[in-house]
């Protein structure tokens, strides 16, 4: 059993140092040793970019495709992932249940059988999760797998960085902007190469702040939409995060639609064009998520996901809490996870709140930023007395503390900083371009090689078949959907049982099942006391039961017997 935060935090070692120093110098020495030839061949390199992003529409919907078809050209080395993470398995779940037409899915009978890991199985049975991750998965279950919605996902993500960054920035450090983002985060990444999420959100927060500046110069009800529609997303996919990344940009548009001056638009006009359309759209968000709570939990203001810490977390949420006292469960899987793993990483003291602080910059920076990025840190300073990314740096700003004062925190739970992150990595870039010493561009040369270094990087990731830095981020077990297809492609229904031995791995669970239970032809049960399971094999007397036991070989399907279901005296 993993006893630390840290066990989880094994990022992958690079193999290029030695090919992106070469590159890094090679830039550098071409702008020392060959001023002219340098300087002309940036000059042509930023006159290509200028004339690829001028037009604005045609470049993003030129990079939506250019991410799509450059993955799926990229299955042959990283095929469809594998979800392996107990949250990947609850929002397919979410998906599943979108995918069938369905908000939620009826409490089982036998569903102390089936429970499993952030799912909820009363007063309904649905995952604990916002609703925006799983309609990406359900569109791309409908189309044929569910990862076909997170590549959707994730290049619409890229394609609604470059429409924010292009009402921040010039078109082509726009352009370049986004082709970092879409670089770092559409390849070797778990935001694409798992069922997690990250995406979905990041789109949320660049519509939210791409609109702010269009609406800024024209009123517009379309950006107002836009503006409304970005706030939905992050309210059903990010609420926590998403509630702190809209704070800045709430306090900025109340300003500017009350403000005589704030505008040379009039302000009835501002209020009617801008404050009644996005008032709509949000009126309906808050309508839908109410109905949403309602079908899943029963009550419009009892979000699943709240529920669930209700139900089954003992561990603290926030750095100044306390474990809460410990609670019963149905299954030892629990009891080890809830009641020891959860509550024993982190203790309540200064030391415990760095050491999980450290862990959330690792895991940021390996997903936000590479290497290279050290060489921006003088443009810091450029960036604070920017007034055109001012609001950029105030969300940030007052993001950041959120995600530092909560417990758990993976690189997605930032997710809709993604666009401020890129649109300041690429003023930054913007500002040391300018740097020239001795009339040799050698901010220029540093661009270009930040730059390629990450596609060095990137494509080193490639070559090796690394899904993404983060070791344990998509890294789903085989074995499983290999017993699973086996099965499949037998004739009748069946139920697996599935039995833990004493020293399970609490993170290595094999219990997950679809939003269909009665009619699934493949279900995976916990396999618990002997009254309980002598009633579920009863429930399913149809069904050839199985047994599996992954601590001692996880590829080894035999029968259950029915002796085995007897009650002992």
């Amino acid at each position: 059993m993993s006893s630390s935060i840290d066990d989880f935090l094994v990022p992958y070692t690079s193999s290029n140092d030695l090919l992106s120093a070469v590159i890094l110098a090679t830039c550098l020495l071409l702008v020392v040793m060959k001023p002219a030839t340098g300087g002309k061949l940036f000059r042509k390199i930023a006159s290509v970019f200028s004339a690829a992003a001028r037009n604005k529409s045609r470049t993003i919907v030129g990079l939506f495709f250019a991410v799509v078809a450059l993955r799926v050209a990229l299955l042959p080395l990283l095929p469809l992932p594998l979800p392996g993470i107990h949250d990947e398995f609850s929002h397919l779940l979410l998906g599943d249940t979108l995918a069938h037409g369905r908000l939620t899915n009826p409490t089982h009978p036998m569903w102390r059988s089936f429970e499993t890991f952030h799912e909820n199985w009363i007063p309904t049975y649905a995952s604990m999760y916002p609703p925006a991750q799983g309609v990406a998965l359900a569109l791309g279950q409908l189309l044929g797998h569910p990862w076909l919605g997170v590549l959707l996902s994730n290049a619409a993500m890229c394609a609604a960085i470059l429409w924010m960054l292009q009402g921040w920035l010039p078109p082509k450090w726009a352009l370049l902007g986004a082709l970092l983002a879409a670089v770092k985060l559409s390849f070797a990444s778990y935001w694409m190469n798992s069922y997690w999420g990250g995406a979905v959100a990041a789109m949320g927060g660049a519509l939210v702040l791409g609109a702010l500046p269009r609406i800024k110069h024209r009123a517009r009800h379309r950006d107002a939409l836009v503006l409304g529609l970005g706030i939905a997303i992050l309210a059903n996919s990010r609420p926590y995060e998403g509630l702190l990344f809209s704070s800045p940009v709430a306090a900025w548009l109340l300003w500017w639609l009350i403000k005589d001056r704030a505008s040379r638009i009039p302000r009835a006009l501002r209020l009617r064009h801008v404050l009644m359309p996005l008032l709509l759209v949000l009126a309906c968000t808050v309508a839908s998520m109410a109905y949403y709570n309602w079908r899943v939990t029963s009550h419009p203001l009892l979000f699943p996901y709240t529920l669930n810490l209700r139900t089954y977390v003992t561990g603290p949420i926030f750095l100044w809490q306390d474990a809460r006292p410990a609670l019963h469960y149905n299954n030892q899987v629990f009891d080890d996870f809830y009641n020891g793993w959860e509550r024993k990483d982190y203790q309540r003291s200064w030391a415990g709140a760095r050491a999980v602080s450290l862990v959330k910059w690792k895991r940021f920076r390996l997903v936000f930023f590479w290497p290279a990025t050290l060489l921006l840190l003088p443009m810091l300073a450029c960036l604070f007395h920017d007034r055109r990314v001012r609001l950029l740096l105030i969300t940030l700003l007052v993001s950041i503390p959120g995600l530092f004062i909560i417990v758990w925190s993976n690189p997605h739970y930032a997710a809709p900083l993604t666009c401020v992150i890129f649109a300041l990595l690429a003023q930054a870039l913007r500002h040391l371009s300018k740097w020239k010493i001795s009339g040799r561009p050698i901010g220029a040369a540093l661009c270009i090689g930040i730059a390629l270094l990450l596609v060095v990087q990137v494509a080193g990731e490639l070559h090796a078949r690394k899904c993404d830095e983060l070791t344990w981020a998509c890294t789903g077990d085989s074995s499983r959907f290999e017993i699973l297809r086996q099965l499949q492609a037998q004739p009748g229904k069946h139920l697996i049982l599935v039995r833990y031995e004493p020293d399970h791995n609490i993170h290595d669970e094999w219990v997950f099942n679809g939003a269909e239970i009665d009619s699934a032809k493949v279900l995976w049960a916990r396999e618990l006391n002997a009254a309980q399971n002598a009633a579920l094999v009863r429930y399913f007397h149809d069904r050839t039961i199985w047994l599996v036991d992954p601590d001692i070989d996880n590829t080894d399907l035999q029968p259950y017997t029915a002796a085995e279901t007897i009650p002992k005296p």
